[in-house]
Order: C-alpha cells, then sequence, then structure tokens
C-alpha cells in the first residue's frame, strides 16, 4: 500500500482491505480505489475478464430503470440502498432529468462512499445521503433524514442495485427486501440487480459463478451467486414488470447502452415489480 493512498484515505478507512464498493469503482474505471482494491479486481479478472462490462451493464440498467420509473410510472421519490460510489449518471440526476423536484435518498455504511457522496451532494436539497445498514431495514425506513424527504403515504422507488448478494442467506435477503417493501405505499416499485448462477443451464458460466463467489469470499468475505428461483423470491407478492428477471442488457435495451455481452452475461440479472 503506497504512503500517499494512506493519507488520502478518509479517517476511518482501512485501505489495507479490499471494499465492495471501490473494486466497483475500479471495475467502472473510477479512481476512488486503493491497492487492496485493485489487487482482488484482479483476481477477479482472470475469471472473469469482462467484468468490467458487467459493471457497466449494471450500471446502465440503473440509468434505463431510473428513467423508466421517474417518467412512466410516475415516481416522485427514491430509496436507494447500498447505492456505492458516485459516477456518471447518479440516480438523482437522472431522475431529477426525467421530472424535476424528484427526491433521492442514498444508503451507504462504507466511510469512503459517505464522504465522496456528501461532497457530491452538498447543494441540492432534494437529495441525502444516511449511513444505514440494510440488514437493519426498520432502522433505514425510521431514520429522520430519510422520512424528511420521503413521504412513504406516497409511491417509493426502492433501489438495490448489486447489494443482496452480499447478504448472506442467514442474513435473510428475500425477507428484508419483504420488510422495507411491507411499508412502503401501494405502486411502490421494487428494483434488484443480483450476481446469478444459471446452474444446469450454462454449466461452463455456472462453474464461472462458483469461481468468481469463491474468491469474492476468499476477499471480501461476501458474495452469493443465487439461482433463478432464489432471486425471483425478492420479489415475491409484486408484480413483475415486462421482461421478468433477465440479463441485465435484456431489460428494455436502449440505443445508448455500451455494455458488450460476455461470459459474465448470464451471471448478473436484474427486474423491476411493482407493488398492488
Amino acid at each position: 500500500m503506497a504512503d500517499d493512498e494512506r493519507e488520502q484515505a478518509p479517517p476511518g478507512v482501512d485501505t489495507t482491505k479490499p471494499n465492495v464498493s471501490r473494486v466497483y469503482d475500479f471495475m467502472l474505471g473510477g479512481k476512488d480505489n486503493y491497492e487492496a482494491d485493485r489487487e482482488m479486481a484482479q483476481r477477479a479478472l482472470v475469471i472473469a475478464p469482462d467484468a468490467p462490462e458487467a459493471a457497466r451493464a449494471n450500471r446502465e440498467f440503473l440509468g434505463r430503470v431510473v428513467r423508466f420509473l421517474a417518467a412512466e410510472a410516475g415516481i416522485r421519490q427514491f430509496l436507494d440502498i447500498g447505492s456505492g460510489l458516485p459516477t456518471r449518471g447518479n440516480v438523482h440526476e437522472i431522475a431529477q432529468s426525467a421530472a424535476a423536484g424528484t427526491r433521492v435518498v442514498y444508503v451507504d455504511h462504507d466511510p469512503v462512499v459517505l464522504v465522496h457522496a456528501r461532497a457530491l451532494l452538498a447543494v441540492d436539497d432534494g437529495t441525502t445521503v444516511v449511513e444505514a445498514d440494510l440488514r437493519r431495514p426498520d432502522a433505514i425506513l425510521d431514520d429522520p433524514e430519510v422520512g424528511r424527504l420521503i413521504d412513504f403515504s406516497r409511491p417509493v422507488g426502492l433501489l438495490m442495485f448489486a447489494i443482496l448478494h452480499h447478504l448472506t442467506d442467514d442474513e435473510d435477503p428475500a425477507g428484508i427486501a419483504a420488510r422495507m417493501m411491507s411499508r412502503l405505499a401501494p405502486g411502490s416499485h421494487l428494483a434488484a440487480s443480483h450476481f446469478h448462477n444459471p446452474g444446469l443451464a450454462h454449466p461452463e458460466v455456472s462453474r464461472q459463478a462458483f469461481a468468481a463467489e469463491r474468491i469474492f469470499n476468499e476477499t471480501l468475505g461476501t458474495g452469493r451467486w443465487r439461482t433463478r428461483e432464489e432471486i425471483l423470491a425478492y420479489f415475491d407478492g409484486l408484480d413483475l414488470l415486462e421482461p421478468g428477471l433477465v440479463p441485465l442488457p435484456e431489460w428494455r435495451p436502449g440505443s445508448a447502452d455500451q455494455a458488450e455481452p460476455g461470459i459474465t452475461y448470464h451471471t448478473f440479472v436484474g427486474a423491476v415489480a411493482r407493488k398492488p
């Protein structure tokens, strides 16, 4: 670890251990990452050389979903859980360009994310960032800063992009998603992307998923490539929107999309559903 990287890190940040948000930042070509993050990313790239394309596909999926929810579904408030480091095409930028006055609350527990997000949002009264952990969903929904911007009597866009696969089975990600949606008004939408193991449908890709999962757990201590049935459980009781749960580039693709399909194509999927 270079001394200058240690000096530049925010107080309380351990730059000697890889971090999910910073690894993702590296995959997107960002600069808010450290040597440990880059080393972990390089291990993943040996198995999945097109991992940066998967990160790009997730970001493009986010953009299409938020534009749809703001411009077509009438959503005027968003709760983005595990928002990660700010980059081009942030949720508030996309949503507010589609519908002026849309309010956005970002939620994360990573000190680096919080520092950068607060600096970015200092001049935006309709957007805020809250430090909280997804594993405590009621604490998020009861947070006074969340309540300042989110009116829970009206529909909310609940965004869980690339976060639920970092919860273990014992932490019950499906139960957490259900708990959060149970407290949101009818007409609210859940949008999620998730690492996927396609199993016998794509045996070679499934082997790659198992190998990637092993690396994530060895280095980050977290990461589950779940089956289609396990991921669909997050949307129980909701109306799944077309085209359903699909590889990210297949969810209502746009002409501006740039992510190229590769071996990770079937290992990163997403869906959007509406609460009736």
